[in-house]
């Protein structure tokens, strides 16, 4: 947890780590809001991580009404793991509800990071 707030309160904008993308013609995109308890407690590098470990591309970002915003783009397998995970939680995190949009693939796209 300490890493955590550390990692929020020094990193750069736009913290992105560089991912292997998935083959383009499999991956799909989605834009995921979360709401919940999932600001101030390590969620948004909590995502990063997990979608770095399952290679998935995108990003992640506060909003100002207390729900967490993403675009993630990988295999539709890898996505329904993501948002397993995120449900799970951190042990700090408690997940109340997500809404799921499609987006359109970004070709291209090697990167997953927290946007501020």
């Amino acid at each position: 947890m300490l890493r955590d707030l550390l990692r929020n309160l020094f990193s750069r904008d736009n913290d992105f780590e560089k991912v292997e993308p998935v083959d383009i013609e499999n991956a799909v995109r989605k834009e995921i809001t979360v709401s919940g308890r999932v600001q101030g407690v390590g969620f948004r590098y909590f995502t990063q991580q997990t979608a770095i470990n399952l290679r998935i591309t995108g990003w992640v970002k506060n909003q100002s009404d207390g729900t967490v915003i993403m675009e993630v783009q990988g295999t539709p397998q890898q996505l329904d793991a993501l948002t397993q995970r995120l449900k799970q939680g951190n042990g700090y995190s408690k997940v109340v509800s997500m809404k799921i949009e499609n987006l359109d693939v970004e070709k291209g796209e090697n990167k997953f990071g927290i946007r501020y």
